[in-house]
């Protein structure tokens, strides 16, 4: 017999939905000091616990009190492939089963963490295998969070380093969760957070256009990089639907307004795709979206996925791409594929865990 004690309740709240000033007022409630809220957020996102029971300078009372009416929804590990090439990918479980996915990338001077801000995703793009998902929720500012802690975790055993970058360029648009991808970013450069510095941190869009106004307004430090992969509005349409309410015309204003607010340089990030958008041709049109702003432009290899029928450009097209820009005077970097070995093509090892699962 299952006594009703023994279900696990899973509808308390996840304690780090509430803000410091949220968490003193409870305490206050429960006739607790206030100063322990400062002590018990430190526990929860400097030290990043799992459980209430490690909060070992916190009574035993009080702990019994945040077990009762509250949880920490910590993200686990639930698949982690290492790449040949070093790379880890890893399918996350959140709470509610969910599986989204992050990546670990090393590099000689940096360790970069690549982390999702959606269950799947809503922007149907054709070459992404999360875009043959279908959108199941937002994730919360601390599932993010955790995602990053997760793959520093990761980096330190493998690497003896800890992560020095993060992008937002896993499943999900993090436009579409605007205001839990801030709060997540705010949690990861706060002192009693991770401290890491905004400057190392990257959030990259399909491009929605008003959010990215938005991200200037609001004056979020991040970095900002744009999805281009097409610079006409033709060739965008077909592989990224966002495109048809998201025009370039569109795209142009709003990041004239960021760097007008910013004062930034925008990455611009481009997978060169044999016969679709690998022309000198492309090249130019490329080059001139490019003199909007001030900009670099990452020329990346595909990660090819089954339900895709794209492929990379040949080598010989693709050095006269790279040479193309680069002698006119763009800032060019190349990013060969990492983890081929591997599922680690945006979505792959998601949807590969949702399977077996």
């Amino acid at each position: 017999m299952t006594l009703i004690a023994d279900i696990p309740i899973l509808n308390k709240k996840d304690i780090r939905k509430l803000t410091l000033d949220d968490l003193k007022a409870w305490l206050v409630e429960q006739g607790e000091k206030p100063f322990r809220a400062k002590q018990i957020y430190e526990w929860l996102w400097k030290h990043s616990i799992q459980s209430f029971a490690e909060m070992n300078n916190v009574s035993l009372a009080l702990r019994e009190k945040l077990e009762q009416h509250f949880a920490i929804n910590a993200v686990q590990v639930a698949t982690e492939q290492l790449s040949k090439d070093g790379t880890i990918k890893s399918a996350f479980r959140l709470f509610d089963s969910n599986i989204v996915e992050g990546v670990l990338i090393p590099h000689d001077e940096r360790k970069t963490a690549c982390v999702s801000s959606q269950v799947g995703c809503s922007l149907t793009c054709k070459f992404c295998a999360t875009g043959y998902m279908d959108r199941v929720r937002n994730l919360d500012a601390a599932e993010i969070y955790d995602q990053v802690v997760r793959i520093n975790e990761q980096s330190m055993k493998q690497y003896g380093e800890p992560l020095t970058n993060i992008v937002y360029m896993g499943m999900g648009e993090p436009m579409l969760n605007y205001a839990n991808v801030m709060k997540s970013i705010e949690r990861i450069t706060a002192h009693d957070g991770l401290g890491m510095a905004a400057r190392r941190i990257t959030v990259s869009t399909a491009g929605i256009a008003k959010m990215i106004k938005k991200m200037a307004d609001d004056g979020v430090k991040a970095n900002l990089a744009l999805s281009l992969h097409a610079a006409n509005d033709e060739k965008r349409n077909q592989i990224m639907p966002i495109n048809e309410t998201n025009s370039l015309e569109a795209l142009k204003d709003a990041l004239k307004h960021y760097h007008q607010v910013t004062g930034r340089k925008v990455t611009y990030e481009y997978i060169v795709f044999q016969n679709f958008n690998d022309t000198l041709q492309d090249a130019e049109e490329l080059l001139q979206f490019s003199k909007i702003i001030p900009c670099k432009i990452n020329l990346i290899e595909y990660n090819p996925i089954a339900d895709a029928d794209f492929v990379n450009t040949n080598e010989e097209r693709w050095q006269d791409f790279i040479y193309y820009l680069a002698d006119r005077g763009v800032q060019v970097n190349v990013r060969r594929s990492r983890g081929k070995d591997i599922d680690a093509a945006c979505g792959q090892l998601a949807v590969k865990e949702k399977q077996a699962v």
